[in-house]
């Protein structure tokens, strides 16, 4: 499973790639796999904003159709119509040619606020921790 250093992770399996006010958005590795073959995407093109915690689209897997959750709250900058087309490019590419939307965010400190006890955002280690808690008995016996 990837889970790259340089994002942050939902509790809603979404990732965040943060360069300056605006948010790259995607579903994670875990997510993807989880779901299966995806089929179809559904975010509306004329999509202006996407609040923290609220679905923003959908996307539907051979097996399931699931929401997709605004990691943060902003002004949509971009959609990348290309998954649109191509689904399966999340599949096979999440964190690249699989990423969903651009946003300009309305509060950085939704980003920036690690607080693992309210879910907010995880770094990699802790992602893989909430994803998968055998891993927490492992570290705790590797490293005490």
């Amino acid at each position: 499973m990837n889970i790259p250093d340089n994002l942050k992770y939902s509790n809603d399996h979404e990732w965040v790639s943060v360069d300056g006010k605006i948010a790259k958005i995607g579903i994670t590795d875990y997510a993807q796999g989880e779901l299966g073959d995806i089929v179809f995407i559904d975010i509306d093109s004329d999509l202006s904003e996407i609040t923290k915690g609220e679905p923003f689209g959908t996307i539907e897997a051979v097996k399931t159709v699931s929401d997709l959750f605004g990691p943060v709250s902003g002004k949509v900058t971009e959609l990348n119509n290309t998954i649109i087309e191509s689904p399966e490019l999340v599949n096979t590419d999440p964190y690249g040619e699989g990423w969903m939307l651009k946003v300009e965010i309305s509060d950085t400190s939704e980003v920036s606020i690690i607080i693992i006890i309210l879910l907010l955002f995880f770094r990699p280690a802790e992602y893989l921790l909430y994803m998968n808690p055998f891993y927490a008995g492992f570290l705790f016996y590797k490293f005490a």
